[in-house]
């Protein structure tokens, strides 16, 4: 839910073997098509450069597009793959010494469009146009880089594997609406982009266009088929950018940061007031260099990690796992998916309030080097076990990560990871290991990972001081006493990828002992088999476009061979006019779960999700089923029901409510109430412009009765350059129990009293010299 990128196509970025069609130049406009409409399979283009000057103001009428090179002739790829868009589109394309030039112009009914004024990378479900692009040419990961016709600039990277809308570059854009639909200009610094350093640059690329309407139409220059999985390698060639170089630009980034805590008096007395600390004020700087050379180095110094917006809450009440947050810091984006790996070896959030960090990202051709190193000022900690994980905050500590990759063929690969951690009161943890993917049959791909771990635990308890439990056969203590021990674990997968078919075949191991202290693996001590199958249908119907059916079976033991897990849950799913998608499903399985046999665990799900109208969209999840109720004692089987609403409310173009509900309740089978309680959310915005806007999150959590306020004020001139000032509240209910120094409250009152705050500012600008 929520993804930029369309979710349809996103399943073709895993890269396979080229097609193999005849490639033919496309330089004409709609009308030249002829009666019979002819998609461009794989079109070449040749980018001339620019006549003239460009001012980015959405007018097209400078003399810089006078000789840009134009196409035409779109072909949709969904709903119906290869057939002629319902609407033209052109794009122009030329370049100077410093910018990549790009315009579309989008025919259509301007009353029809759907477009807002957002902040950055909240325009998924408007009309947009933009740019695929692969400047490297080995369909290893891109950008997509889309306008939306207010001028609301989307940029992401992706590779095979993920779509990371975290990730900022700095371009211009402008947008106009007109009679004839809309028409967009886009200036992309060079220095913004990373390519490699030759005398003519030959990159892989396609115009693209979102439009969203009774089906969610997209539409693309070169023809992609859904039967080929990878969409990089279906990617079109432009030359004739010759002279430019990439990076070669210093960049710092400082920052001004000033802020006030308050805190209850007495956490035990809700009438004894906030106590407020002295107003702190903070500077932080960043330095980025892009050598030519394809070497990128950045440095942040006591830089402000902190999050401008607290992380949705998710429900923990019957979970044994820790919980995974996405990493949002700028700091961390470019470059990451050199470190992605299949076991989550690297997770930047466990690097959580640096004093110093330094990152270098090094491209060759067909070989990438990374490096990420940092010193911690409070490790997090986290420990996987078999049936749960421990999260606790240690020492300060230093991390050091390496990771090299070379991609061959089609988007194929062989990469070597280290990371290392040592504690600076004694310890360490260093995992290291090789991964990749080989391509073959031009539809299959084998998936691997083989990985080490050496942990030498503190010699001190620390925040592990309450884990009184041994494992790996009762070998080790899970408290740290100084222990030394080591760890395996691996990944291998087969899949095949089509238009049809998808097929997924997965094998996992991971022993007692391993552990990834850099990363993010929350259970150990296992073997898993997974498959997974799917069909998919796509029937000419007045109301559905894909119909699919699938099926995922898995099977779990204990790495001493103790079977664990067992489920079968098939699901139909149904993408529907009106942009509505249907997913219903059932799951069987048995679990042995602390030493109890629990079978007859079933479940049966519904979500759905639409986006029939343009003020209103939103969806729901509901769920029900046999679970286990994991931390009651003993664990018991009981009926659960979970809940899940959400919308996004647009009663006008520039204010955007945003409200969900997460409700989750377990009974016993004598229907006593094990748990009950739900998150209520709402994320308010108002955008006085696409620089100014003011946001408020609220944020209800009825298991800790605790409610969240937060206001923000944000200007932003581009992703770097911004001043924002805010505050976070917090209120809870101290219970009927807590009192003043008379004792508890005689009148038994159960409210929320405040019991933090916090003001910020900050201000940062970003200087390119």
């Amino acid at each position: 839910m929520g993804r930029v990128f369309p979710l349809v196509l996103s399943a073709f970025l895993c890269g396979a073997a080229p097609a193999t069609a005849q490639e033919s130049d496309t330089t004409s406009a709609a009308a030249d098509r002829g009666p019979e409409f002819e998609s461009q399979v794989k079109p070449a283009l040749e980018v001339p450069r620019a006549t003239g000057s460009i001012e980015i103001d959405g007018a097209l009428d400078d003399p810089g597009w006078e000789g840009a090179a134009r196409v035409s002739g779109f072909t949709e790829f969904f709903p119906d793959e290869s057939d002629r868009p319902p609407v033209e589109t052109e794009a122009w394309i030329t370049y100077d010494d410093e910018r990549l030039y790009v315009a579309f112009l989008a025919g259509d009914d301007p009353a029809a469009l759907r477009s807002s004024v957002r902040d950055r990378d909240q325009t998924g479900a408007d009309d947009y146009v933009g740019l695929v692009l692969d400047t490297y040419g080995d369909a290893a990961w891109g950008y997509l880089l889309f306008v939306n016709p207010a001028g609301v600039q989307t940029d992401i990277h992706f590779t095979a594997n993920r779509e990371d809308d975290g990730f900022d570059i700095v371009f211009d854009s402008e947008a106009r609406i007109t009679e004839d639909g809309y028409q967009v200009e886009m200036a992309i610094p060079f220095r913004s982009l990373r390519f490699p350093d030759r005398p003519e640059q030959i990159w892989r690329a396609t115009f693209w266009r979102n439009h969203p309407r009774e089906s969610r139409g997209q539409y693309s220059w070169a023809a992609l088929s859904r039967d080929d999985p990878c969409l990089l390698c279906q990617l079109r060639t432009l030359t004739g950018i010759q002279g430019v170089e990439p990076g070669g630009a210093l960049e710092l980034l400082p920052a001004v940061i000033a802020s006030q805590a308050s805190a209850l008096a007495d956490g035990d007395d809700p009438d004894s007031g906030l106590e407020h600390d002295g107003i702190e004020g903070e500077a932080s700087l960043g330095i980025r260099y892009a050598h030519p050379s394809g070497v990128t180095a950045e440095a942040a110094l006591n830089p402000d990690f902190s999050q401008v917006e607290s992380d949705v809450g998710q429900i923990d009440v019957n979970q044994t796992f820790a919980l995974f947050f996405p990493e949002r810091r700028p700091f961390f984006q470019e470059g990451s998916d050199l470190f992605e790996t299949y076991f989550d070896v690297v997770h930047t959030r466990q690097i959580n309030d640096p004093d110093v960090a330094v990152k270098l990202i090094g491209r060759a051709g067909r070989t990438n080097v990374a490096y990420l190193g940092a010193r911690d000022a409070g490790s997090p900690v986290l420990l996987p076990f078999q049936e749960r994980s421990f999260v606790g905050v240690g020492q300060a500590s230093v991390s050091n990560i390496v990771r090299l990759r070379r991609t061959y063929g089609a988007s194929s690969y062989v990469g070597a990871l280290v990371t290392d951690r040592r504690l600076e009161e004694g310890g360490s943890g260093t995992t290291y290991g090789v991964d990749g993917v080989h391509r073959f049959l031009e539809k299959y791909r084998l998936e691997y990972q083989l990985l080490g771990s050496r942990t030498a635990e503190p010699d001190e308890p620390g925040a592990t001081a309450g884990l009184d439990f041994r494992f790996d056969g009762g070998q080790h203590t899970a408290v740290f006493d100084g222990e030394t021990y080591s760890g395996f674990a691996q990944h291998l997968s087969l899949e095949r990828s089509g238009r049809r078919w998808f097929s997924d075949f997965d094998y996992w191991v991971s022993s007692p002992t391993f552990r990834t202290d850099n990363g993010f693996e929350f259970r150990n001590d296992f073997h898993r088999f997974t498959v997974f199958e799917e069909l998919n249908f796509y029937p000419e119907s007045a109301w559905i476009d894909q119909f699919t059916a699938d099926v995922r079976a898995s099977r779990l033991w204990s790495y001493d061979g103790v079977r664990k897990v067992d489920f079968i849950e098939p699901t139909l799913e149904f993408n529907l006019k009106g942009q509505t998608f249907v997913e219903v499903g059932h799951e069987w399985g048995r679990e042995r779960f602390r030493e109890i046999d629990f079978g007859g665990v079933r479940r049966w799900f519904v979500f759905a999700q639409t986006n029939f109208s343009e003020p209103l969209r939103g969806g729901f999840f509901v769920g029900h089923g046999r679970e286990i109720a994991r931390n009651s004692s003993p664990p018991v089987l009981g009926e659960g029901t979970d809940i899940e609403v959400f919308a996004t409310i647009r009663p006008f173009h520039r204010l955007v409510f945003q409200p969900s509900l997460v409700h989750s309740r377990l009974d016993g089978a004598d229907g006593e109430e094990i748990f009950s309680g739900y998150v209520l959310r709402n994320r308010t915005t108002y955008n006085f412009s696409r620089r100014l806007f003011l946001r408020l999150v609220l944020q209800y959590n009825d298991f800790d009765d605790r409610l969240d306020i937060e206001p923000l004020l944000t200007y932003r001139i581009n992703p770097f350059t911004l001043f924002y000032v805010g505050s976070t509240q917090a209120f809870e209910s101290l219970g009927p129990e807590a009192g003043g120094a008379d004792g508890p409250d005689p009148a038994g009152r159960d409210e929320l009293v405040q019991t933090s705050r916090q003001f910020f500012a900050k201000f940062q600008y970003l200087f390119q010299l």
